[in-house]
């Protein structure tokens, strides 16, 4: 038997015909490798494998002209022709609910008004992407099309490595992304196992199927922002941001979110893009305000909007170092100020240096990236000496999660480390989990708790809003509820929908199950279609990641992989739909370890089983995680729940070390 006739599951025969490319939409830069002869090789004899050997001389000149040209192997004669989406879930082929659902999250993904750069399967994050190529994309929309629920689909780093028996309450997906041996855990290793075909960067909800457009980050820079302002300026628990100025960089897939988190806060909010159709996009969605390249407009709305106290979003199209420099000059006050380009990948282009258009660091990428490399650390580091000068004025600067200060760190500023030597112990400045999102809500196990519904109804998006604003006015028990509550009241109001009918919530564990559970009843009742849970990987359990969502643990631990290991193992072994475990996440390869999961609700019984056990643990995982580092809102959210589950879930709780009696001994050694 020849390997074509063992395999009934495979890519059709003829080729499809070559697809058109709208040049209105935006394509990824040249990705570089430095691949040696052999590693070009090796990379065609890769991408042919998805291909009849009848066809691999035609295949494999399409394949080495894409490595030449694009530094990857995309495939993309196998895209399909047209405007990917994420159509009514009915619209799909598929012999269980759950695959179908997971097809509409697939092409959700590669909508033209979601992905970033739609044609290289490119969601968000410069680099994220749902798989390497599109012959991995076809192949397993044929799988999910004949998957059973009694069948499990395994993914490697986009590779539909077959289906499995199981059984129905098992998942029915399971994905890794770019898990690496630690020897070789690091950029250049990584970049040669992309660009041979081995290895995708899949970010968080990429390549886990579940990203929700930027709404998915609107909510979380919404929190964060008003944790800021309520920790830092001094601003009261019922009040906003009126009158305050945040400044920051980055309106691509994630930092889109920017303007309009600050404009629902009540922020004057000036974001930095160098790239226009970036900027385009967000200002015909609505999420901008207004959009300038001329830097006196700039300052003349913001004066007008914080005289007024009225939230308005301005994009400048322009280099955000750029910008620092003149409203330092002008005596400008900024209240909060951030970044969110794409530091993960400041050398592929996630970053622009001062000085470069948009399209000359395309070009730079590509004809000399050396040189380019050489740009970004003298910008970064400029950067960083104008973000100082503004903190030495009253501006509170948080790290976004991007990996900022680190690739600071990286350009060869030791003095942005605490220790003011290494990176161990992180950064003069905070990241935003360490003072705002970790002890005012991961700790109290708050985090991106999401849903689609997947009939693609506005209509079925307004009752699951309602149930769940329903839900939180009920048991308000502190003001992140409250916060909540007028989140879910506004939003239909604020259009965050981009894509499929999908809605964000950060709820706790309790919060989480209930309105799942209702959710769940709601299909049953034949009120709504079925709905897809899921959540952003960055969450109270999802993600180990010193930089960024650990970075508020303490113990020593922040550098361990362990909890987002756990969480992934145990959202399989609870029967979770679809699980997803990457490498990367938002700060780059070897930076961080994060989980996701996918929930389809079809109004089961089953369902609200596999919910009941699968949604504390989700969130319980990192709470205790955090109460073992001694956490203290952490501590007081699983003690509660130790009483709450008593004689079914139990805790490890820590006794708590009497500081004199630890330095005594300490000292003691030392003499």
């Amino acid at each position: 038997m020849t390997t074509q006739d063992a395999m009934t599951i495979k890519l059709d025969y003829d080729l499809p015909e070559y697809p058109s490319f709208d040049p209105q939409y935006r394509r990824a830069p040249r990705r570089e490798s430095h691949l040696s002869q052999a590693d070009k090789a090796l990379a065609i004899k890769n991408a042919l494998r998805y291909i009849h050997p009848d066809h691999h001389a035609q295949m494999a000149k399409e394949f080495a002209q894409e490595l030449e040209e694009h530094g990857r192997i995309y495939g993309y004669r196998f895209r399909p022709a047209g405007k990917l989406y994420g159509k009514p879930i009915d619209e799909y082929k598929g012999s269980c609910t759950e695959a179908k659902a997971f097809q509409v999250m697939i092409d959700n993904n590669l909508d033209f008004e979601v992905a970033l750069y739609p044609y290289e399967l490119v969601t968000y994050g410069e680099a994220g992407q749902v798989c390497q190529n599109w012959m991995q994309y076809r192949l397993i929309k044929k799988y999910l099309e004949v998957m059973t629920d009694e069948q499990t689909l395994v993914v490697m780093s986009g590779h539909p490595l077959g289906l499995f028996h199981s059984h129905k309450l098992a998942p029915r997906c399971i994905i890794s992304n770019g898990l690496m041996i630690g020897m070789y855990d690091d950029q250049k290793n990584f970049n040669r196992a992309t660009a041979i075909g081995v290895a995708n960067y899949g970010q968080m909800t990429a390549g886990g199927w579940m990203y929700i457009g930027p709404q998915g980050i609107v909510h979380g820079t919404f929190n964060t922002l008003l944790g800021a302002g309520r920790t830092k300026l001094g601003i009261p628990e019922d009040g906003n941001l009126a009158g305050r100025l945040f400044v920051s960089a980055g309106l691509g897939g994630m930092s889109g979110a920017q303007g309009k988190a600050a404009e629902i806060a009540g922020a004057v909010s000036i974001i930095a893009e160098v790239d226009e159709s970036r900027i385009m996009t967000r200002y015909t969605q609505g999420w901008v305000s207004a959009k300038t390249s001329n830097l006196d407009e700039v300052l003349a709305m913001t004066q007008e909007h914080l005289a007024s106290k009225s939230p308005f979003a301005i994009a400048y199209h322009g280099n955000v170092v750029d910008l620092l420099e003149f409203l330092y000059e002008k005596g400008v006050h900024v209240d909060l100020m951030s970044d969110q380009t794409s530091c993960h990948m400041a050398y592929d282009g996630g970053y622009c240096p001062q000085g470069l258009t948009f399209q000359q660091r395309t070009e730079m990428l590509d004809k000399d990236p050396d040189g380019f490399a050489k740009l970004v650390d003298q910008s970064l580091r400029h950067h960083y000496e104008m973000i100082c000068k503004f903190h030495d004025k009253g501006t509170y600067f948080f790290d976004y999660g991007n990996a900022f200060l680190k690739s600071v760190y990286d350009a060869g500023v030791v003095s942005v480390c605490k220790n003011g030597e290494n990176d161990l112990d992180g950064f003069v400045f905070p990241s935003y989990v360490e003072d705002i999102l970790g002890p005012f809500l991961f700790d109290y196990g708050y985090g991106p708790f999401r849903w689609c519904c997947l009939s693609r109804k506005p209509e079925d998006l307004d009752k699951t809003d309602m149930a769940a604003a329903e839900y939180i006015k009920a048991h308000n028990r502190r003001y992140q509820d409250n916060d909540n509550y007028i989140w879910l009241r506004d939003a239909k109001k604020n259009k965050m929908v981009v894509g499929t009918q999908c809605r964000i919530l950060y709820a706790d564990a309790m919060g989480r199950m209930n309105i799942a559970l209702k959710f769940n009843e709601m299909v049953r009742n034949g009120e709504i279609g079925p709905v897809m849970l899921g959540r952003d990987h960055h969450d109270t359990g999802g993600t180990d990641s010193p930089f960024r969502e650990t970075s508020n643990i303490k113990d020593g631990s922040n550098i361990m992989a362990d909890m987002a290991t756990q969480c992934y193992a145990g959202n399989a072994a609870r029967g979770m739909s679809l699980i997803a475990l990457h490498n990367g996440g938002g700060v780059g390869v070897s930076k961080s370890i994060n989980g996701g999961f996918g929930m389809v609700l079809d109004g089961s019984e089953r369902v609200d089983q596999i919910l009941r056990m699968s949604m504390p643990w989700d969130v319980m995982v990192g709470v205790a995680r955090r109460s073992w580092a001694r956490n203290e809102n952490a501590l007081s959210t699983a003690a509660e729940y130790n009483k709450l589950y008593e004689g079914q879930d139990h805790i490890t709780l820590p006794y708590m070390a009497d500081d004199a009696i630890v330095d005594k001994a300490v000292q003691e050694m030392k003499d």
